[in-house]
């Protein structure tokens, strides 16, 4: 169970994974050697399931995200495995969505420019077969953010 100090760990945590332990520990009121020992707590436990780096998509020339809905007449194990596969292998698709409703599945992809996502499409094509398939070119992010919520636990 998590108390306020653990959720607030969390908290500091998501937004700069780089900020120092003494840091950490003086904004939750505890001392630098209790807090570091939460914190391992916290990962040991799986509430941190790894650190990394978030890097800028427009420094990194990928400011084009389209989304992508596929339906499928195939849900065999088979069919998903390789599907699971096709998506492995093209780093454009940075996040995949099974749904409930009228789609299969939503994939994010981020690209150099809107024409690549031809390239991304041939492909996902080439490697499984898909019912059908549309893109919608995001034209604007109004939120991105992936700090979860700490308040559930």
């Amino acid at each position: 169970m998590l108390d306020d100090r653990d959720r607030k760990i969390l908290a500091l945590l998501q937004a700069d994974a780089d900020l120092a332990v003494t840091d950490i520990a003086e904004q939750v009121a505890l001392s630098v050697s209790a807090c570091s020992r939460r914190i391992a707590k916290l990962k040991d436990d799986g509430f941190v399931e790894r650190v990394v780096a978030r890097l800028d998509r427009r420094r990194m020339n990928l400011p084009t995200t389209v989304f992508v809905i596929v339906k499928t007449s195939h849900h065999a194990a088979d069919w998903l495995d390789g599907f699971r596969r096709a998506l492995a292998d093209i780093p454009e698709i940075v996040e995949v969505h099974r749904l409930t409703g009228n789609f299969d599945y939503i994939l994010k992809v981020v690209l150099p420019n809107v024409e690549h996502y031809d390239v991304i499409y041939k492909r996902l094509v080439q490697r499984v077969e898909l019912f059908d398939v549309s893109a919608y070119i995001s034209m604007e992010t109004l939120k991105r953010e992936i700090a979860l919520p700490t308040s559930y636990v």
